[in-house]
């Protein structure tokens, strides 16, 4: 009986850390930040301003072909 309640929480435990891993993998962050949290303003205009930039730079390569 000992042996199954442990495998029981084995696998819950590891359903629980791959969730945790997955939906952190899933939104491209730190695998060990906060899977609930709302990301700040700061890193959304950064990740804006960098998709804008790299936008930018296939425009004018295609353009300058």
């Amino acid at each position: 009986m000992r042996k199954v309640k442990s495998i029981i929480l084995g696998i819950v435990i590891g359903l629980a850390l791959g969730m945790w891993f997955g939906i952190n993998i899933g939104k491209n962050r730190n695998i060990f930040s906060n899977p609930f949290s709302d990301r700040d303003l700061q890193q959304q205009a950064g990740d804006a301003a960098s998709e804008v930039i790299s936008d930018t730079k296939n425009a004018i390569r295609k353009s300058l072909d």
